[in-house]
């Protein structure tokens, strides 16, 4: 960390960088970013804004169960929870024939219900309300490894299984015909996208941790021509708006979180209006 301190003092002289907590803000932009920006990606792809939101928000529930397990920090018992979650999901879309808008929805609505009753239980709540809107500022240097890590294994799995996962989002019957087991491929997406989601929920917010995630690669699609100029804007527009807004809200004294979220939607607001040039 000295050296990437040293970096940020020697190049970015400014008041702001002179904190410690903004130097670490800074950081933890540069690794979320990338991996919301590409993960992004694939979600608007398969339609699957709506799964994404309904495991930031039952991750209220993963909070409540390790409260009720006396962990004192609920950051595992909500990654373990949303990956049951994911495929338990992904089963009874398979096994129960109803659509998947109606599956998530139910699931959604009963996990939010009951993180919600649970934690509320004697009028505990208010504790728990930084996972609502999360605190970017707060990120502590071992938390940045984790997340250097998470970073590290999406690349790693992007790189194995992009083609996979760009077939089977495309389309599943040609994927199957060519031996891809199309199931199995949607719900290790799944399982990604929802430790990525609740991994990043303490320091981006439960409120609005899908806009970020879906805004940008919403955005890159109504520009882009191509998945390589679609995964390079994606990638460009998030990083961007989490600097933007990291620095905006040090001086607005906002939620970091929800600040970032506005430049992305910002972008998302431009590139409708230029879309027509693309098409």
């Amino acid at each position: 960390m000295e050296i990437w301190y040293a970096l940020v003092n020697y190049f970015l002289p400014f008041s702001w960088s002179q904190h410690t907590f903004m130097k670490n803000a800074l950081l933890a932009v540069l690794l979320v970013g990338p991996m919301f920006a590409i993960m992004g990606t694939m979600v608007v792809n398969n339609r699957m804004a709506f799964f994404s939101d309904t495991i930031g928000h039952s991750a209220l529930t993963g909070i409540a169960i390790g409260v009720l397990l006396g962990f004192q920090d609920p950051l595992w018992i909500m990654v373990l929870f949303s990956v049951f979650l994911a495929i338990a999901i992904s089963l009874l879309k398979t096994f129960t024939g109803a659509s998947a808008d109606t599956t998530i929805g139910a699931v959604s609505a009963t996990m939010v219900a009951l993180g919600i009753v649970i934690l509320s239980r004697g009028g505990g709540f208010n504790k728990f309300s930084r996972f609502l809107v999360g605190d970017l500022l707060s990120i502590t240097p071992d938390e940045m490894l984790l997340l250097a890590f998470t970073l590290f294994v999406v690349m790693l799995l992007w790189g194995v299984m992009f083609n996979k996962f760009l077939l089977v989002s495309v389309n599943p019957s040609l994927a199957l015909s060519r031996g891809i087991p199309v199931r199995l491929v949607e719900t290790l997406f799944c399982i990604t996208t929802a430790v990525v989601v609740t991994i990043s929920i303490q320091w981006v917010g439960i409120l609005i941790i899908n806009s970020l995630l879906i805004l940008p690669a919403a955005a890159a699609r109504n520009i882009s021509r191509n998945m390589r100029q679609y995964h390079m804007i994606s990638l460009l527009i998030t990083l961007t708006s989490g600097i933007a807004g990291l620095l905006m809200s040090y001086y607005w004294s906002t939620a970091t979180g929800a600040t970032i979220v506005l430049f992305t939607a910002l972008f998302y607001l431009g590139t409708l209006l230029v879309k027509p040039r693309f098409a």
